[in-house]
């Protein structure tokens, strides 16, 4: 178990006033951008941020104009081909759904200034609550036409090291759509220019079927109860800008560290063949499902992303940058996971991978159109596992070399497990995970059972 070292505050974070960056090629009349309903259901920020030291042999003064390249990239030749994140999301009352608005509203660009040198933050590879402070985030209670789908705030530091922060809307972009954006801007800072052929924004290929064919339960899906903490447009017609997830008071926090050694561990006796992935959820499910429950009937669920451009005939086309990947889920009785050996709970979440496929994907389309659903992870016990490590965010190079760290700034909803690159030489992961107190105690007591 790992522990981060130092607390940032709002005075060690000194912002300037937002400022916006516009489109220089925005479309004339304005364009409305269709939404799929894989897209509706996870219309919530995300927060990224990666760290750079002063590069090696050169001084502090050398990342001193780090903020006008970013600045200067972003408005000049970003959002010529990503000119939709500079604008708006709106919900249709009509059509009870939200839609993108290409109205130009800009991207908040926030420069800020920190007291502390970069290693005084300790380990950056720790989740940390309040690197919040590095990002740009928006007043909760902002409309929608005041909230930007998109926002960047550069932190310099007093060593010369720096951070980049992005806010971006998940309906808009998912990880591997908001990684690919955050190259390009990447190699435009570098002086190298776009690094894509094209950015392929038509998502009318997800549309729902008419009429609907759902031929699947769809389990890892539910209609939201009002007050969800899940928030998408589906929660409510009046729903305003989704705030982020936030430490829950009532909840403990830690973080788990898998060495390669221990995920080859866990592999070799999953018995079958599997990937890392598929072992160390299959781990955390059983982990964290002994810490849960206490009736050995119950149902344990765990919940996790399936890709699914390769999957759909024909492929969804190159450049596509909506949500590409669909909830899958893996169910089994407490007292199964509990008594059968570990390759049961790895062939358990094999075949919530398999079960995914395009007819699946479609029936799951249908079934967001008629329900208007979620993520089924509000019952409390149900979680979902997200994959970040899987993202290329290491060779991000903005033009001062590569970061030092890069991930998501992590909260502690207690529904969500994340996963993260351990930071190490030779790889490894660390699995950010949230419980109340007797049941993190618990969980920690058999978690590294391996």
């Amino acid at each position: 178990m790992l522990y981060s070292t130092i607390s940032l505050s709002s005075q060690d974070v000194i912002k300037e006033e937002p400022t916006k960056l516009f489109s220089p090629k925005n479309p004339t009349p304005m364009e409305t951008i269709f939404l799929s309903n894989i897209d509706q259901a996870v219309a919530f920020p995300v927060e990224t941020i990666f760290f750079y030291e002063v590069p090696p042999n050169k001084g502090p003064s050398s990342t001193f104009g780090v903020v006008e390249v970013v600045k200067r990239a972003v408005c000049e030749v970003l959002l010529v081909p990503y000119y939709f994140m500079a604008g708006r999301l709106n919900f249709n009352n009509e059509k009870n759904r939200f839609e993108l608005l290409c109205n130009n509203g800009g991207v908040n660009f926030v420069n800020a200034n920190s007291r502390f040198e970069l290693k005084e933050l300790g380990d950056l590879s720790l989740p940390n609550k309040t690197f919040h402070h590095l990002v740009p985030r928006v007043a909760i209670y902002n409309s929608l036409a005041e909230t930007p789908v998109c926002s960047i705030q550069v932190t310099k530091f007093k060593c010369g090291g720096f951070s980049i922060g992005f806010v971006t809307n998940h309906a808009i972009l998912d990880g591997k759509s908001a990684s690919e954006m955050f190259h390009n801007l990447a190699s435009v800072c570098r002086g190298e220019g776009l690094n894509i052929e094209v950015v392929n924004n038509d998502r009318t290929c997800l549309k729902s079927r008419t009429p609907p064919q759902i031929k699947y339960p769809h389990k890892e899906y539910v209609k939201p109860l009002k007050n969800t903490p899940l928030a998408t447009c589906f929660t409510s017609q009046d729903q305003k800008s989704p705030p982020p997830f936030v430490f829950a008071p009532n909840y403990v926090h830690k973080v788990f560290s898998f060495t390669p050694r221990m995920l080859n561990s866990l592999k070799e006796n999953a018995i079958v063949k599997c990937t890392s992935f598929e072992a160390i959820v299959a781990h955390l499910w059983r982990a964290r499902t002994r810490a849960i429950f206490d009736d050995l009937e119950e149902n344990s669920t765990v919940l996790f992303a399936v890709d699914i451009r390769a999957k759909m005939s024909p492929p969804l086309p190159n450049g596509f940058v909506g949500n590409a990947v669909v909830t899958a889920f893996s169910s089994a009785k407490v007292k199964d996971l509990m008594e059968k050996p570990f390759g049961f709970c790895v062939e358990k979440v094999k075949e919530g991978r398999d079960r995914v496929t395009e007819d699946y994907v479609k029936s799951v389309v249908d079934w967001l159109e008629v329900y208007k659903g979620v993520p089924s992870t509000c019952n409390g016990k149900n979680f979902y596992v997200s994959a970040w490590w899987k993202l290329n965010f290491g060779d991000l190079d903005f033009g001062y070399g590569k970061a030092v760290f890069g991930g998501p700034v992590v909260s502690g909803n207690g529904e969500f497990v994340v996963l993260l690159n351990n930071g190490k030489i030779g790889g490894g992961i660390n699995a950010f995970i949230g419980l109340e107190k007797d049941k993190m105690k618990r969980f920690v007591d058999c978690v590294f059972e391996i």
